[in-house]
């Protein structure tokens, strides 16, 4: 017999069923609003008042997806290879972000474990997956997941998620897992049925909010913070990416993610590795990232959604939107966050109508994650359009060297080393014929207010969005695809090579810019990397200092007289001068 517990606090009779047969459950004495039971070893789920058998919140297999009942897991059982791992710290590193569902033709986590000395040749350190929380159907994004402890069994379940961590670590590649604790999937949460888990006192885009607060949540915090340590213990993954943190309301003193961050401090004391969070936050708040002896959070990382948009504006000349911000002076915005951070860091926002954010710490910028390309940033566009769609090679080298020579906790987005062609879209597979209509019109809504025909917008539940999306894995070989993989792998050596390219001081990144004529330049220690976009003739760039040599290269330059660099429209160069 085993021994089965859940936590349903207004329930009145509890079962747990097995093999179709319900067996009774009875109160836990010192433990309120938890039943335990004995039954046999098998699929089981729990029935509240008689009703019918309902997964196991805390399940960490769902054979049948998440409407199905849960089946044990063993974790002691797996066969971890001999190959020692002991970790690594994320200040220094490059990030890889893939989607598991698209990342190769087999959309499984052993598909995609097969392309991992590609990520190894690259040279990046960790591999970020996006979610893997069962979710209705087969294809989507994970970021509508439920069963919180669980594995999406189309993607290979619980063991295939630790094969594939298993190969990473083989490979000395670590692992980050994007985790969603603000809100749960429409269809398959089954979670309000069994207690407090949300609240009504307050609201998110996804309705009403995750009890972080509220009465009960003593319990709801300890199931989300579970989840998070199941991850990282029984996993063996070495990080999490925590989705969009301002949207978890919470009022109490301690605050949820200060609990998480420190049971995750407490866990990573435990196994003698490395663990960290990364939060995704549209605070501009370095309070996040700040330890908790001084006054702050203690999440190791954000994202930097500021420099993206920033970037953005320069290569793109887009200015919808929130890139109103920053497309009045691309250039200026793009220097000041290379050198302050936050863009908003108290200034007033269009966008938002209001002043936003803080000025961020200088000597953190390893504390920021730097990216050109992220699923939400292409994915969630109305054609799922990458930057290759529309901008040349030169601009692609462009903004990778801007990336990784930033002294931000670089990030790339699978495929975007080649400048894939393949677009990124919004794709669903929801199961509720009615659910799946409502995604498809409101999707269509959304960018017919931004002039976007319905048409044009690619309908989320067609099996032609996802497979679209599928990298294609013959480009790398093929040009202008594989000088531009060389590209990425020479600058990640070069970051790697070179501690001043990684350094995460923001004090010592000058930045000086000619708008008019195309040109930006970044001065790390001895290295400046020049960035000539646009024009039809070559352009003269005094360096004021001595040029020593070239150490990168993407386009055309040549030393001219009197310490001057000439390049051609669309060249990138890193060079080393000598004062």
């Amino acid at each position: 017999m085993t021994s089965y517990q859940v936590w349903a606090p207004d329930a009145v009779v509890v079962e747990v069923e097995v093999g179709a047969i319900p067996y009774p459950m009875a109160r836990v004495p010192d433990r309120p609003g938890w039943w335990q039971g004995e039954a046999p070893d098998g699929d089981y789920g729990f029935r509240l008042g008689g009703g019918r058998a309902l997964p196991d919140p805390r399940s960490a297999h769902q054979p049948d997806g998440p409407d199905g009942l849960s089946r044990p897991v063993d974790h002691a059982a797996f066969r971890w290879s001999d190959t020692p791992w002991h970790g690594r710290p994320l200040p220094g590193a490059v990030v890889y972000e893939l989607h598991v569902g698209t990342f190769t033709p087999d959309g499984t986590f052993d598909g995609a474990a097969a392309r991992l000395d590609h990520l190894v040749d690259l040279g990046v350190d960790f591999v970020e997956l996006m979610p893997v929380c069962p979710f209705p159907g087969r294809y989507g994004w994970g970021y509508d997941g439920v069963s919180l402890w669980a594995v999406h069994e189309p993607y290979g379940g619980p063991d295939g998620l630790k094969r594939f961590v298993d190969a990473c670590h083989r490979r000395g590649l670590g692992v980050i897992l994007d985790v969603v604790h603000n809100h749960l999937g429409p269809s398959g949460n089954y979670l309000p049925a069994f207690g407090p888990y949300f609240t009504d006192r307050h609201h998110t885009p996804w309705g009403s909010a995750v009890n972080l607060d509220a009465p009960g949540s003593d319990e709801v915090r300890a199931y989300l913070i579970g989840s998070a340590l199941a991850w990282l213990r029984d996993y063996r993954i070495d990080g999490l990416r925590l989705d969009a943190v301002h949207a978890l309301v919470d009022h109490r003193a301690l605050t949820f993610l200060e609990e998480l961050a420190t049971a995750v401090d407490d866990l990573a004391a435990a196994t003698g590795r490395p663990l960290f969070l990364i939060a995704e936050s549209d605070l501009n708040d370095p309070r996040t990232t700040t330890p908790r002896q001084a006054g702050g959070t203690g999440l190791t990382a954000q994202w930097s959604d500021d420099f993206h948009h920033a970037l953005h504006t320069l290569l793109t000349g887009e200015s919808q939107g929130y890139y109103g911000d920053f497309a009045t002076d691309p250039y200026a915005a793009v220097a000041r966050t290379l050198t302050r951070g936050f863009f908003h860091d108290g200034t007033r926002s269009s966008f938002r109508d209001r002043h936003h954010g803080r000025p961020f710490p200088p000597a953190y910028g390893h504390r920021l994650l730097g990216y050109a390309q992220t699923h939400d940033q292409v994915g969630n566009r109305a054609t799922g359009d990458r930057l290759s769609a529309t901008l040349s090679p030169g601009r692609l080298a462009a903004a990778a060297a801007l990336v990784l020579t930033s002294p931000f906790t670089p990030m790339l987005f699978m495929g975007e080393e080649w400048g894939a062609t393949t677009p990124w879209q919004y794709f669903t597979d929801h199961t509720d014929p009615r659910l799946a209509d409502a995604v498809r019109q409101g999707r269509r809504r959304e960018f017919a207010e931004h002039g976007w025909r319905a048409e044009d917008v690619p309908d989320p539940q067609a099996r032609a969005t996802v497979l679209g999306s599928v990298l294609d894995w013959t480009e790398p070989a093929r040009e202008p695809h594989a000088a531009l993989l060389d590209w990425y792998r020479r600058l990640i050596r070069l970051r790697r090579d070179h501690p001043e390219l990684m350094a995460g001081d923001l004090g010592s990144v000058t930045v000086d810019h000619d708008a008019e004529r195309g040109r930006l330049t970044v001065h790390r220690g001895p290295y400046r990397l020049i960035v000539r976009l646009g024009g039809t003739e070559p352009l003269a760039v005094p360096l004021d200092a001595t040029y020593t040599g070239t150490m990168a290269l993407f386009g055309d330059c040549w030393p001219g007289t009197d310490d001057t660099l000439y390049l051609a429209p669309d060249s990138t160069a890193l060079i080393r001068v000598d004062r």
